[in-house]
């Protein structure tokens, strides 16, 4: 994986501290980073480490599955991986040692593999708030009964994740009230 444009160790720091900086005015302590590796090669991962980030996003299980081998146990011990990207049942046994948290959990058959493949893993419910096609994620009338299900299946439910709608303020804002409220009645972040 050679992906991306390679960024000096400088500019890489600068810019963290730039978004933390960020972060810190619009958000608090209560936001935690996630940087987003997918589609640069290892070097991506082991600058965002060095950065002082340790939650790290991927979304392809291929391309995580190369970069890891590349990396030495030291480098990956420094990082936690959350699976960000729509993931196919059968490549779930081939990252499943690697992933930390499985954010786009969004069906049952995924919910089973899982289970199987790493039994008490963290996952995050994948609500879907847009209209498009391309993007993942159970309707939230669905949820509570995957929820039900991942519990069920001895798997750590540690939240809901969305990708917000388009369009107006108010509508992004509506979506997002949505998947708070939900999270609020179930106990969930």
């Amino acid at each position: 994986m050679e992906g991306g444009t390679e960024i000096s160790h400088e500019e890489a720091i600068d810019r963290a501290g730039r978004l933390r900086e960020r972060v810190s005015v619009l958000g608090g302590d209560r936001v935690e980073i996630l940087a987003v590796t997918k589609g640069f090669g290892p070097w991506a991962i082991k600058v965002a480490a060095q950065c002082g980030f340790q939650n790290i996003g991927e979304s392809y299980a291929q391309e995580l599955s190369t970069k890891w081998s590349q990396m030495d146990p030291e480098e990956r011990e420094s990082v936690d991986v959350h699976f960000i990207g729509r993931m196919q049942t059968n490549k779930v046994r081939k990252v499943a040692p690697i992933v930390k948290v499985w954010q786009t959990v969004d069906r049952p058959s995924l919910i089973q593999e899982l289970s199987k493949r790493c039994p008490g893993s963290s996952v995050m419910l994948q609500i879907k708030l847009a209209q498009s096609e391309a993007q993942g994620g159970c309707q939230l009338a669905e949820a509570s009964e995957l929820l039900a299900m991942a519990n069920a299946a001895g798997l750590d439910v540690t939240g809901l994740m969305a990708i917000g709608p388009q369009g107006e303020d108010e509508i992004i804002r509506a979506g997002y009230k949505e998947i708070v409220s939900a999270a609020d009645e179930w106990g969930l972040k």
